[in-house]
């Protein structure tokens, strides 16, 4: 869960839940990772995109995502090229920052390189108290968020967290420090 280090989560952040995330450093073969991600309507991460990963965006379920798509330039910023996606294996071709709905069971496949945000399209999620959610899911390579995560915005992927009871449970970015591991950058 975060907000980017915003402080505006119900319009800038993200509710991620990793379930395998390998490593090409430890020789484990796993080379993909997995994610679910709870979209609420309207709540988006910034804009960005990714140096390596490759990555499916899935809707999973409850509504529709709307996608912004722009190519990126060479400073790594949106250009206005206009480019070619997959969306359920079928090329599209789009202009720069246009918008996609993916419905449930639909997906798109982001190459390295391609501006991206993603959010719950207002009005069509599971009603959830005050707000509708839609659930996406991530397939992509290893997802190092360290190094290959490129913000448009200045942002903070993992930001401090304001302990209100013990842990229970250990973050994604938390694992390598629990068993032992060191310089897993």
């Amino acid at each position: 869960m975060t907000d980017f280090g915003q402080g505006r989560f119900d319009e800038l952040g993200r509710v991620l839940f990793t379930l395998r995330n390998g490593s090409p450093k430890f020789g484990s073969g796993k080379d993909y990772a997995e994610k679910l991600i709870l979209d609420p309507e309207n709540q988006k991460p910034p804009l960005h995109y990714h140096r390596h990963k490759m990555e499916d965006i899935v809707n999973r379920g409850g509504g529709n995502i709307m996608v912004r798509l722009y190519e990126s330039d060479e400073e790594g910023q949106c250009s206005d090229k206009d480019f070619s996606i997959q969306v359920d294996g079928q090329a599209q071709h789009h202009k720069a920052g246009d918008l996609l709905r993916l419905e449930p069971g639909q997906s798109l496949c982001i190459p390295p390189g391609l501006i991206h945000q993603f959010w719950g399209e207002e009005g069509t999620g599971i009603p959830i108290g005050d707000k509708r959610y839609t659930v996406s899911g991530e397939v992509s390579r290893v997802c190092d968020d360290w190094n290959d995560n490129c913000w448009l915005e200045s942002c903070e992927r993992f930001c401090k967290i304001e302990e209100d009871q013990p842990a229970r449970y250990y973050l994604v970015h938390e694992y390598p420090a629990s068993l032992g591991m060191t310089n897993v950058e």
